[in-house]
């Protein structure tokens, strides 16, 4: 793919980046805008990351939880990474997956080595996964779509994966419309770095080595059906102020072009990974500090997106940012083959930060008065795309967000909770549900959690 102009122009960005920080009337100016939970102009975009006072970055901080807790409520969904295999063309030199790594034990799971992997999850507690392949001209599309399902297909009693997203290197258009046909949720691909000659030197072989054709996934993947996409950076490749100046330029270009920007927005920082020189010495580290910061201006520029921090943050970490806008969070995560039953003894594909199980991070998060929420329904009522958009946009989403959170968290309660657990989950339940402002919504979610109770199963409004 070869075009003359993108809609990244990496010279003009860096240049936006220039210039002197706000003064109060601007930044005021900023903050009053953001109450009104329509997003930022990129203008407001480049000032707020040209912010250095710290009163002022603890303001976008505040606000972020604010706009979050507006939209989305204290719910925070959860999901667990299955890594089908680790077999890569690419040569990426911050991957524990390159090519060229000769130490690492390669493998590709087999259908029943996916179940078992499927099974494990469900049986402690998962309904939604994160399914990711290495790019290798070995592995064909039907397998990836056998794959998913393999694991749609697996089942313990009443409980089974009910959505899965996916993050598989990009397709053509045909290859798009045929994963349109596979009830995927979200299809999520990385673009790692927007800068195009930091790309080019981390990425130097393999056909990932494409910029553009990375760049352009998304939009081959809307062209071909698919309504929810996820994009991201892999924050310390570059300036974690371009690449967020980048992001949402593209999160802009989407919207534009089709209507939609993007469902989900992940905020990976590199992490070391065996084999991969780059990732022990990043070019560019973003500390803790600025690593807030840039979440919550994500959070308060695009104010629909879900924001996805994974298990690669600290325990610690992770628990502050759930106040500055993150609302998708993976938990018990493995980032290798076969890692769940233990059929494989390859490498992680990076460090992880957090290796608590599932049941401790919802523990955590129900201490700090988050809903633990392992709700599917809006993707199973349509609710997907522009539609959705149009519920998150004005903050109505939460109309469904909170009541489902609560219903699927009951579940979890019922069927995989220790009894000091569900005594602390049913506490919070039972203060958000009177909480809930409509009477018509309250009475709706006590009569699903009571059927929740009672043995029904997959209640979603």
């Amino acid at each position: 793919m070869t075009r003359t102009q993108t809609f990244i122009d990496p010279d003009r960005l860096r240049e936006d980046l220039e210039g002197s920080p706000p003064d109060s009337r601007d930044f005021q100016r900023i903050a009053q805008r953001i109450r009104e939970l329509k997003g930022l102009p990129l203008q407001d975009v480049k000032t707020l990351l040209r912010v250095v006072d710290p009163l002022q970055r603890a303001q976008i901080l505040e606000l972020a939880g604010w706009v979050k807790d507006q939209i989305y409520g204290k719910r925070m969904v959860l999901f667990a990474p299955l890594y089908l295999g680790n077999i890569c063309s690419n040569n990426c030199l911050y991957c524990g997956f390159r090519k060229d790594n000769i130490s690492l034990v390669r493998r590709q799971l087999d259908q029943q080595e996916i179940a078992r992997e499927t099974l494990h999850l469900i049986q402690d507690g998962h309904k939604r996964l994160m399914v990711l392949n290495g790019e290798s001209e070995d592995i064909p599309l039907d397998y990836i779509l056998e794959s998913l399902k393999t694991i749609y297909a697996q089942r313990l009693g009443q409980n089974r994966i009910r959505r899965i997203n996916l993050e598989i290197a990009p397709l053509d258009v045909s290859g798009f419309k045929l994963l349109a046909t596979a009830h995927i949720g979200t299809y999520v691909c990385f673009q790692e770095t927007y800068d195009p000659k930091i790309y080019a030197r981390v990425h130097p072989s393999g056909p990932k080595s494409d910029y553009e054709w990375r760049l352009y996934a998304m939009d081959r993947a809307m062209e071909g059906g698919l309504e929810d996409v996820g994009i991201g950076a892999l924050f310390g490749l570059g300036d974690w102020r371009f690449e967020v100046l980048a992001m949402f330029e593209h999160a802009h270009h989407l919207e534009e072009k089709f209507g939609c920007g993007p469902h989900t927005v992940s905020v990976p920082r590199l992490e070391p990974a065996d084999g991969a020189e780059l990732s022990r010495n990043v070019p560019h580290p973003v500390s803790d500090e600025d690593f807030k910061y840039l979440v919550a201006l994500l959070r308060v520029s695009l104010p629909y997106a879900g924001i996805i921090l994974s298990t690669r943050e600290k325990p610690e970490l992770r628990r502050e940012l759930f106040h500055y806008g993150v609302s998708q969070i993976s938990a018990g995560s493995r980032t290798n083959p076969g890692a769940y039953t233990g059929s494989c003894e390859a490498t992680p594909q990076f460090s992880l930060g957090d290796h608590r199980s599932l049941a401790e991070v919802v523990q955590d998060l129900v201490e700090n008065g988050f809903v633990p929420s392992f709700c599917t329904g809006c993707y199973r009522r349509g609710r997907v795309g522009a539609d959705f958009m149009d519920l998150a946009k004005p903050g109505l989403i939460q109309h469904y967000c909170l009541p489902n959170g609560l219903l699927s968290f009951q579940e979890y309660l019922e069927d995989f909770a220790p009894p000091h657990l569900k005594a602390k989950g049913e506490r919070l339940i039972a203060e958000l549900t009177d909480s809930l402002a409509k009477s018509r919504l309250r009475d709706r979610t006590v009569r699903g959690l009571q059927k929740v109770r009672e043995g029904q199963r997959d209640v979603y409004y």
